[in-house]
């Protein structure tokens, strides 16, 4: 069955950074978009970042542009997210998800911005 594991969260000061890593099982990942979206408390689920299947076209929020990288490795199913200057209102859950609203995405890692 489709298994998506993220890790690499945790609780990083302003302007910290984290690399988030999806470990990807269950399908042909290498076929795959991919993407990340977070859900902050108490809010719906948002879009972050996507990237094609050959890694060659990313996309962002505007609210990550510039401070995000999305990358991926397809030899060894994996998806990464690379977190710079963060901001408290980047704290959410963050899933790796194989559509843009995240209706197949894995168990997700928390992500904390605070001083």
């Amino acid at each position: 069955q489709v298994q998506l594991v993220e890790s690499g969260g945790g609780l990083v000061q302003p302007g910290g950074s984290l690399r988030l890593s999806c470990a990807a099982s269950g399908f042909p990942f290498r076929t795959y978009t991919m993407n990340w979206v977070r859900q902050a408390p108490g809010k719906g689920l948002e879009w972050v970042s996507a990237i094609n299947i050959v890694g060659g076209s990313t996309y962002y929020a505007d609210s990550v542009k510039g401070r995000f990288t999305i990358s991926r490795d397809n030899a060894k199913n994996t998806l990464y997210l690379q977190m710079n200057n963060l901001k408290p209102e980047d704290t959410a859950v963050y899933y790796c998800a194989r559509d843009r609203l995240g209706t197949s995405r894995g168990q997700g890692t928390q992500v904390t911005v605070s001083s």
